[in-house]
């Protein structure tokens, strides 16, 4: 089993509320779609609400329209086959009649620690980093995949939160000058 799974996170912003005639379709879709997914192979977990059936409820940001979806996958593989080899592509392709066409870059996926479950701050941060500064190894989509970090978890995490290494130094001691 590998020592990291691969998140992704995408957002929308629906047309209409959710309870709407405009997503009755999108909404009553929901329940199928998202049993497809955690019965995928290589699926690990998706984002839910209080509700623990869906993530319609949360909203990153201030903006009461914007739905969120975030889960981890065992590899851009099994994501890729999830999002475009399964019913789910039905869904994707009608997605214009629920959800506006975003100027801004709208999903992101990154490389987690197995066992890692991203909240609705990590995913968005991840989607800023592509704005601000494009792909790479941080922040891609599946035009720029990038592998899995080298190294185990363990030093994965360590770098990730400015830990030492047993040689004393700090990631940023490492970076090149």
């Amino acid at each position: 089993m590998s020592q990291f799974h691969l998140a992704q996170v995408n957002v929308g912003r629906i047309l209409a509320p959710l309870d709407s005639p405009q997503l009755a379709d999108f909404v009553a879709q929901l329940p199928e779609i998202n049993a497809v997914a955690d019965q995928a192979p290589g699926f690990v977990w998706r984002m839910v609400d209080d509700s623990g059936t869906d993530a319609t409820n949360l909203r990153p940001g201030n903006d009461d329209m914007l739905l969120i979806n975030c889960s981890v996958w065992e590899s851009a593989e099994a994501l890729r086959n999830f999002t475009y080899r399964s019913e789910h592509l039905k869904v994707l392709a009608r997605r214009r009649e629920w959800f506006e066409r975003l100027a801004d870059l709208h999903h992101a996926m990154w490389w987690v620690p197995a066992g890692h479950r991203p909240d609705i701050g990590e995913a968005m941060d991840r989607i800023a980093l592509i704005r601000d500064i494009g792909e790479g190894p941080g922040a891609f989509t599946f035009r720029a995949p990038h592998p899995p970090p080298a190294g185990s978890a363990v030093e994965f995490e360590n770098v990730r939160h400015g830990v030492p290494s047993p040689s004393g130094h700090t990631p940023a001691e490492h970076t090149p000058r």
